[in-house]
């Protein structure tokens, strides 16, 4: 069973129009881990289903496989004291343009003052249906309450835990005898068709929404 929730109207008209209207989306990934979507992010954006560029990939851990997915110079290590760190990442972000910040498997919590420099334009993935079973180990969490139907959700960041606006959803069943792993592993395959897809139709609608207010 998949539900698949994407919020906004899309402009009409002929391709060439839409790239007038929707230049391409320039990306700062935040990753902490192996980087699985953001390959799937790469990997829109090679087959053409995601108009966006990735600028840049930060982590704060200098061994993450994200980082070996791009090229050095759009790979970047912070390590900083905590006092420190949100700032040099956030200067990096704005030295690349950055227009919309993609949390992909990024284990820190950002501060209220972080999200409010990039407000509106942070997006987080998170494996369950928000609002239900925020923070970490959601799958564990799932399991625990014996719920039949997890998934996935994209949203905006703001200075709650995992509460900003829902953007997408997609929603996974759990099967008789699911362990964390094996419902984590089926989660994270939707994780990678979703985020692409929020992405693209978020960048696009918050573009449009600017036009018309202008």
């Amino acid at each position: 069973m998949r539900v698949l929730r994407i919020g906004g109207a899309l402009a009409h008209g002929g391709a060439g129009r839409e790239e007038a209207l929707f230049p391409k989306t320039r990306l700062g990934v935040l990753v902490s881990g192996r980087g699985s979507n953001l390959q799937a992010i790469l990997d829109a954006i090679k087959s053409g289903t995601l108009d966006a560029s990735v600028e840049v990939v930060v982590s704060d851990k200098p061994e993450a496989l994200a980082l070996s997915r791009v090229s050095k110079e759009r790979a970047v290590t912070v390590e900083r004291a905590p006092s420190d760190f949100e700032e040099a990442v956030a200067l990096e972000l704005e030295k690349r343009q950055v227009g919309l910040v993609v949390l992909a498997g990024f284990m820190r919590i950002l501060s209220p003052a972080f999200v409010r420099r990039f407000a509106g334009r942070i997006v987080n993935i998170h494996p369950s249906l928000l609002p239900s079973f925020p923070g970490l180990r959601a799958q564990r969490q799932a399991l625990e309450h014996g719920v039949k139907i997890s998934g996935c959700t994209v949203h905006l960041v703001d200075e709650s835990l995992d509460g900003g606006p829902i953007l997408a959803q997609v929603a996974v069943p759990v099967l008789p005898g699911d362990t964390e792993e094996t419902l984590s592993e089926r989660i994270l395959k939707e994780e990678h068709r979703l985020l692409p897809k929020a992405i693209g139709e978020f960048a696009r609608t918050k573009i449009q929404k600017i036009m018309v207010s202008a």
